[in-house]
């Protein structure tokens, strides 16, 4: 399909960008996993030693390749046996018995005796839940948290070739105390790195159920009575990857998957925070941004050179958390042991994760491109001398005077100082000789305490 006619952005003007994710939030992916989690299965039916089951290499082999080298016409295949039928299968109106079928037909002739224990005891939530967690915990570990690296990465080689150069702060809009561009960026290394540290924990806690139509283990238990069900689902989940949700309705309760999603919301709200802070470095100047070649900034105003990637990282992060917010609300709620409003709601975690990706993207081209501007930097604390004056009335404090602060107060609120006001306030000061030169010596270039230093914690 030409992606001018995609109803969403994700598969159209951005389909480049978001191809990435289509091995883990297409709907051929999700049919994919479900043959991995019914093909795994037939095989730990067949390692019971209570089931007649038997499967030597060569079938195992061949079962697996049902999944790992399911391609195109596998997935068309399936959907056809849920939507039109095929060979002796009318449509099954129904996804997971679908792939239940498409196993089957791909049975080898030998091994036809073998069709009655796919999908043996399951219920479909069975099959879904863990093959979402599947295609999750690789999207998270395979594109999601290297894009994040990328970023902190890029946040950290600012933060250290940038160490030194002063800047002004501002707290509440206005002039404060000097930092350097180097530490804030380290602010944010430092808030990323914690923040992929919890979305990887996420990541590593998901949890799978196999536990039949009501979480019971009844079908497997009227089956084989002398089996220990649990323990048997316990090992085939971790096998997986996953861990083992105990307990369970027939619904995987989702609370991990809410958890995951709690935390990609905060690795989004660091890089918002980020964005918004970028943007304004580069209003004023502070960030200047390398031109492309031949592109447009504005379509009336030929000088602008717009911070458009930190708008569009914004945007879509925003987006992001709106849907990550609405998904775990959602997918941990069920209708007494289960109803089927979450299924649609799943189909698009790919789509929360897919803005996720572009703000990632986008944030990173924004760094990229822009340079410090270290003399607008220095230009803008030397006009506003007035920020030593927390200094000052230290300094005084130190020295016993407690009218310090009133006294710097009386000359700098509200009012725009030079620094020979400073001078003249020292010069009627009643301070030794020493403390006064130490006075003199204060620049607000030169007041950003161990600022530079602070960038050497990151690891």
């Amino acid at each position: 399909m030409n992606s001018l006619y995609a109803v969403s952005p994700l598969d159209g003007r951005y389909a480049g960008r978001t191809e990435p994710l289509r091995e883990y939030a297409s709907e051929a992916a999700l049919v994919r996993a479900r043959v991995q989690v019914e093909v795994e299965y037939l095989v730990a039916l067949a390692d019971l030693d209570a089931t007649p089951l038997e499967l030597d290499d060569r079938d195992r082999a061949h079962l697996r390749t049902l999944y790992e080298e399911f391609d195109a016409d596998d997935a068309e295949l399936v959907k056809q046996i849920e939507t039109e039928g095929y060979g002796d299968y009318s449509a099954t109106n129904h996804d997971v018995k679908a792939v239940e079928y498409f196993v089957r037909e791909n049975l080898p002739e030998d091994l036809e005796s073998a069709s009655s224990w796919i999908h043996f005891a399951l219920t479909s939530e069975d099959v879904n839940n863990l093959a979402y967690r599947l295609l999750v915990k690789g999207a998270v570990e395979d594109v999601l948290l290297p894009e994040l690296r990328e970023v902190r990465a890029a946040l950290a080689d600012l933060a250290r070739e940038y160490a030194d150069v002063p800047m002004l702060a501002r707290t509440h809009g206005q002039p404060a105390t000097p930092t350097t561009f180097g530490k804030e960026m380290a602010v944010f290394a430092s808030r990323l790195g914690r923040a992929i540290g919890r979305v990887k924990d996420a990541r590593d806690g998901l949890q799978g159920k196999m536990a039949g139509a009501s979480g019971t283990y009844a079908a497997h238990v009227a089956a084989y009575p002398d089996v220990d069900w649990p323990a048997f689902a316990r090992e085939f989940v971790e096998g997986l990857g996953l861990e083992q949700a105990p307990l369970t309705t027939q619904v995987n309760p989702c609370d991990d998957l809410a958890e995951l999603f709690d935390a990609l919301r905060g690795a989004n709200n660091v890089l918002l925070d980020l964005d918004r802070d970028a943007w304004r470095y580069v209003s004023d100047r502070y960030l200047g941004q390398e031109t492309a070649e031949g592109e447009t900034g504005s379509s009336t105003m030929p000088h602008k050179v717009n911070p458009i990637d930190f708008e569009n990282s914004e945007g879509n992060l925003s987006k992001a958390n709106s849907d990550l917010v609405f998904l775990g609300d959602y997918v941990t709620s069920s209708r007494l042991q289960r109803d089927l409003s979450d299924s649609t709601v799943k189909r698009n975690i790919g789509s929360a994760f897919a803005y996720c990706l572009l703000g990632y993207v986008k944030l990173q081209a924004g760094l990229g491109k822009v340079v410090p501007n270290e003399q607008v930097m220095r230009d803008d604390l030397e006009s506003t001398p007035e920020i030593i004056g927390e200094a000052v009335q230290t300094i005084l404090r130190r020295e016993g005077h407690d009218d310090a602060y009133e006294r710097v107060k009386d000359l700098t609120r509200g009012r725009r100082v030079t620094l020979e006001d400073f001078r003249d306030l020292f010069a009627d000061l009643d301070v030794d000789e020493e403390t006064r030169e130490e006075l003199l010596d204060l620049t607000p270039a030169g007041y950003t305490g161990v600022a530079g230093g602070m960038v050497d914690s990151l690891d």
